[in-house]
């Protein structure tokens, strides 16, 4: 998670975007409590890879495992040199049993994940495989060849960004074998050539199919993701009990956090309202409004509004960062 997370600004230009909240959660924390429900042992350790984000963030990170009985470690890369890259920058973590994953991705899944081979890669069906890394399998099952954004269709099984290793070792191996004799892809170390080369060795790597697929990459993919996990969220963990809701309406589902207060307004479907946020004489739907703001006397759908903002005045859709004020 050491990106700038461009598409996503301006929420990104205060945390990273895996801290960006879900329905109440870090999409980051709804990560590993997805990947904790599909494996079949209790995860020890957490390795995050960060750019230089600053201690309140790390120490935000850092909680999610504590405050879940397992340690965690922050690694960082301050280049943009690739996925490889960024993986071989936690390598004293890549040891035993490993998941790597890709912290803007939220899946949904029915299984516990096989660990009799030597890798797993999770995939997800789709129409469209040209705007993805796909694999290819055998009659097996094993996979065989690891294609990126094909032209023509070889599979529709895409890679969402989620691996398990049997043996972290040998992921790390690999991986330094690429930075080693440099080998490169426009200037970036690549995930894939290590995958390809641990294939190569005869390791047998399988997939795993997730039900959905959710991506948090920008403004309206994070919105839509939002209304999804909202959906699926049980409707008596939705409205927190310390939230005020005064002469308001609720259409579910909708997310109102810690001491968040409602009043006079109307609210849904498909909003998140972060803790100690105020909305006032206003309707919202369809959006995100983050902690510790202001809001009045808007009527706005299809909108993220960032942490500690004031805003006021009538609008339509807008998209606003951190520790902004907004009169209208």
């Amino acid at each position: 998670m050491a990106g700038l997370g461009k598409r996503m600004r301006p929420h990104t230009l205060t945390v990273p975007k895996p801290l960006i909240p879900i329905a109440g959660k870090p999409i980051v924390q709804r990560l590993v409590e997805d990947i904790a429900k599909v494996l079949s042992e209790p995860v020890e350790e957490i390795a995050y890879v960060i750019g230089d984000f600053g201690k309140e963030v790390e120490e935000s990170l850092c909680s999610i495992a504590s405050d879940r009985g397992i340690t965690s470690r922050v690694y960082y890369q301050l280049q943009p040199l690739g996925t490889a890259h960024a993986i071989l920058c936690a390598a004293p973590s890549l040891s035993g049993k490993v998941i790597v994953a890709f912290a803007d991705t939220l899946f949904r899944a029915n299984f516990k994940l096989e660990n009799n081979c030597d890798g797993v890669i999770w995939v997800r069906q789709v129409a469209d495989p040209s705007d993805f890394g796909v694999v290819k399998l055998d009659k097996d099952g094993v996979i065989t060849d690891f294609i990126e954004k094909p032209k023509t269709f070889v599979s529709d099984l895409a890679i969402i960004g989620i691996y398990y290793f049997n043996n972290g070792q040998n992921l790390k191996n690999e991986l330094q074998y690429l930075v080693d004799k440099n080998i490169v892809v426009n200037g970036e170390y690549q995930l894939t050539d290590a995958l390809q080369n641990i294939k190569n060795k005869g390791m047998k790597l399988r997939t795993s199919q997730v039900e959905e697929w959710f991506d948090c990459g920008n403004k309206e993919a994070t919105l839509q993701t939002t209304k999804r996990i909202l959906e699926l969220s049980p409707p008596d963990e939705l409205i927190l009990p310390d939230a005020e809701i005064v002469n308001s309406i609720i259409i579910p589902p909708c997310f109102v956090g810690h001491h968040a207060r409602i009043e006079n307004s109307i609210l849904g479907p498909f909003v998140s309202v972060g803790k100690h946020t105020t909305i006032k004489n206003s309707i919202v739907s369809d959006s995100i409004i983050q902690r510790y703001s202001y809001i009045e006397n808007i009527i706005i759908h299809n909108s993220i509004v960032g942490n500690h903002t004031e805003f006021h005045g009538n609008s339509s859709e807008v998209n606003i960062g951190d520790y902004t004020s907004l009169y209208r």
